[in-house]
C-alpha cells in the first residue's frame, strides 16, 4: 500500500477505516434507533448491487490504502449475499468486521468465517428479556445471545459487546452486563447515546454520560486506564479490569469527542459517501457508477469528497441539526 495516494481531508486526517452499509433494514425496532412501526425503507433499485459494493471497496483498498471494512446496516445479515460479499472482498487484504444485533448470526457465523470475517461487534444492550422487548420491540434476547456464541465458536474473536444504556430503562446494567462479558470472554463497549434516532427523541438531558458509565462500573470493578496506544484512532477509551488483561471501553461520542483522531469514511446501502455520522452533505457514487464512471473518476470524486470532511460533529454547537437520515440509513 506504500506510494498510495490516500483519503486525506483538510485538516490533514487520513481515512483508513471504511463503514460499509449493506441494507438500511432492520428485524429491530430499537427505541434509539426508530419507532415501533419502523421506517419506509429504500426501494430495492437504490441500494448498490453486490458487484457495486465489492467495486468501491476494491477502490478504497486497492487505490487509497484503507485498511478496515466494516459491514454496517440497518442489519447487515439481512443482506442475502452477505457472505458472498465478505467472500469477494476477503482477498484485497483489509480487515473485514461486522457490526450487527445478531439476529441470524448463530446460522450464519460459520459461513462468515469460511468467507473471510475477522471478527463482529454484536448489539447488547440488556440481558433482561422483559427489558429487550421493551427497547427493541421484539423477543429475541435469546437469538443475540445464541448469535455471540456462535461468533466466539467460529474464531470471529475477540468478539466486542456495543451496549447503550438509557435513563431509567436499562441504566443500572452496566455492571451485569460487564460481568457478563468477562464470564464470557468478550470485549464490552458502552456507547453514549447519540441524536440519530429517526424520531428526533433524543436529549442530552436523558443520555447517560461516560462518566456515568465509568462511575457505576468502579463502583464494582477496580478499572485503570490502558495503554493509550492501544487506542489509536480507535471510539473507545479503554480501561483494564482488575489489572488486565480484560477491558472494557466506552465511547463518549458526545461529551468527549473524538473528531480529531477520526480516521473513518462511510458509503451508504445507496452508494453515498459520508464524512460523518451527523454529515449533511454526501456525494453520490452510486449515480456516477451507474452512468459508466471510470475508477479514476470515482476516486477523484471519492477524494474530493473526504476534503471537506468537517473539524468536528458540532453536537455541541447552538446551531447544530440532527441529519435527516437516521442511524439505519447512514450506518454505523
Amino acid at each position: 500500500m506504500e506510494g498510495l495516494p490516500v483519503l486525506v481531508d483538510s485538516f490533514g486526517r487520513v481515512a483508513t477505516d471504511l463503514r460499509v452499509s449493506l441494507t438500511d433494514r432492520c428485524n429491530l425496532r430499537c427505541t434509539y434507533c426508530m419507532p415501533p412501526e419502523g421506517l419506509d425503507w429504500l426501494p430495492k433499485p437504490e441500494l448498490l448491487t453486490a458487484d457495486e459494493i465489492v467495486r468501491l471497496v476494491r477502490i478504497g483498498v486497492e487505490r487509497f490504502g484503507i485498511t478496515e471494512v466494516r459491514y454496517t446496516g440497518g442489519e447487515p445479515l439481512l443482506r442475502r449475499e452477505i457472505v458472498d460479499i465478505v467472500a469477494r472482498t476477503s482477498s484485497l487484504g483489509a480487515e473485514l468486521s461486522l457490526t450487527t444485533n445478531g439476529i441470524g448470526l448463530a446460522r450464519l457465523a460459520a459461513p462468515l468465517a469460511e468467507a473471510g470475517l475477522h471478527r463482529v461487534n454484536v448489539s447488547l444492550d440488556t440481558l433482561d428479556r422483559d427489558i429487550f422487548i421493551k427497547l427493541a420491540h421484539r423477543d429475541r434476547l435469546k437469538d443475540v445471545l445464541d448469535g455471540l456464541a456462535a461468533a466466539d465458536q467460529a474464531g470471529l474473536t475477540p468478539v466486542k459487546v456495543n451496549a447503550v444504556l438509557m435513563r431509567g430503562i436499562n441504566d443500572h446494567e452496566a455492571v451485569p452486563l460487564l460481568r457478563f462479558c468477562l464470564e464470557q470472554g468478550y470485549e464490552l463497549r458502552f456507547i453514549e447515546q447519540m441524536p440519530l434516532d429517526a424520531q428526533h427523541g433524543w436529549s442530552r438531558a436523558n443520555m447517560i454520560t461516560a462518566d456515568e458509565m465509568l462511575a457505576a462500573l468502579r463502583a464494582e470493578f477496580d478499572l485503570t486506564d490502558a495503554d493509550p496506544r492501544e487506542r489509536g484512532s480507535a471510539p473507545a477509551e479503554l480501561f483494564l479490569v482488575g489489572g488486565g488483561p480484560a477491558k472494557v471501553g466506552v465511547i463518549g461520542s458526545v461529551t468527549r469527542p473524538f473528531c480529531g483522531a477520526c480516521d473513518r469514511v462511510r458509503l451508504t446501502a445507496d452508494g453515498q459517501v459520508r464524512n460523518c455520522l451527523f454529515a449533511t452533505e454526501e456525494s453520490d457514487l452510486r449515480s456516477a457508477m451507474r452512468a459508466g464512471a471510470s475508477d479514476d473518476t470515482l476516486a477523484a470524486q471519492w477524494l474530493a469528497a473526504v476534503q471537506t470532511k468537517k473539524p468536528g460533529h458540532g453536537i455541541d454547537d447552538p446551531t447544530f441539526l440532527q441529519p435527516a437520515r437516521p442511524m439505519s440509513a447512514i450506518g454505523g
